[in-house]
Protein backbone atom coordinates (compact mmCIF):
# COMPACT_ATOMS: atom_id res chain seq x y z
CA UNK A 1 0.00 0.00 0.00
CA UNK A 2 3.01 2.60 0.93
CA UNK A 3 4.53 1.63 -2.56
CA UNK A 4 1.08 2.75 -4.10
CA UNK A 5 0.83 6.03 -2.62
CA UNK A 6 4.62 6.64 -3.41
CA UNK A 7 3.68 5.54 -6.94
CA UNK A 8 0.63 7.47 -6.99
CA UNK A 9 2.31 10.88 -6.02
CA UNK A 10 5.41 10.55 -8.64
CA UNK A 11 2.94 9.62 -11.59
CA UNK A 12 0.88 13.08 -9.99
CA UNK A 13 4.60 14.76 -10.01
CA UNK A 14 5.75 13.86 -13.22
CA UNK A 15 2.03 14.91 -14.99
CA UNK A 16 2.84 18.20 -13.20
CA UNK A 17 6.02 18.93 -14.69
CA UNK A 18 5.92 17.41 -18.14
CA UNK A 19 2.48 18.57 -18.85
CA UNK A 20 3.24 22.18 -19.24
CA UNK A 21 1.84 23.33 -22.41
CA UNK A 22 1.54 27.24 -22.24
CA UNK A 23 3.46 30.17 -21.02
CA UNK A 24 3.10 31.32 -17.82
CA UNK A 25 2.28 35.32 -16.68
CA UNK A 26 6.27 35.98 -16.37
CA UNK A 27 6.93 34.78 -19.51
CA UNK A 28 3.85 36.81 -21.35
CA UNK A 29 5.48 39.77 -19.12
CA UNK A 30 8.84 39.30 -20.73
CA UNK A 31 7.54 38.40 -24.24
CA UNK A 32 5.04 41.77 -23.95
CA UNK A 33 8.32 43.92 -23.06
CA UNK A 34 10.05 42.76 -25.68
CA UNK A 35 8.27 43.56 -28.28
CA UNK A 36 7.24 46.99 -26.89
CA UNK A 37 11.43 47.18 -26.61
CA UNK A 38 11.43 46.05 -29.96
CA UNK A 39 8.66 48.44 -31.40
CA UNK A 40 10.55 51.47 -29.85
CA UNK A 41 14.01 50.37 -31.44
CA UNK A 42 12.09 49.76 -34.87
CA UNK A 43 9.76 53.24 -34.35
CA UNK A 44 13.02 55.51 -33.59
CA UNK A 45 14.75 53.73 -36.47
CA UNK A 46 12.31 53.97 -38.95
CA UNK A 47 11.58 57.90 -38.24
CA UNK A 48 15.30 58.86 -38.32
CA UNK A 49 16.35 61.53 -40.66
CA UNK A 50 18.47 59.15 -42.90
CA UNK A 51 15.26 56.69 -43.70
CA UNK A 52 12.82 59.20 -44.17
CA UNK A 53 15.09 61.19 -46.50
CA UNK A 54 16.15 57.73 -48.17
CA UNK A 55 12.27 56.83 -48.56
CA UNK A 56 11.50 60.03 -50.01
CA UNK A 57 13.79 59.81 -52.48
CA UNK A 58 12.41 56.14 -53.36
CA UNK A 59 9.08 57.77 -53.59
CA UNK A 60 10.10 60.86 -55.88
CA UNK A 61 12.32 58.79 -58.13
CA UNK A 62 9.31 55.99 -58.96
CA UNK A 63 6.80 59.16 -59.37
CA UNK A 64 9.37 60.97 -61.92
CA UNK A 65 10.08 57.93 -63.85
CA UNK A 66 8.58 58.21 -67.85
CA UNK A 67 6.63 54.83 -68.31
Amino acid sequence: MFTNGIRIARNRLTGAVAGEDGMSTAEYAIGTIAAAAFGAVLYTVVTGDNIVSALTGIVERALNTAV
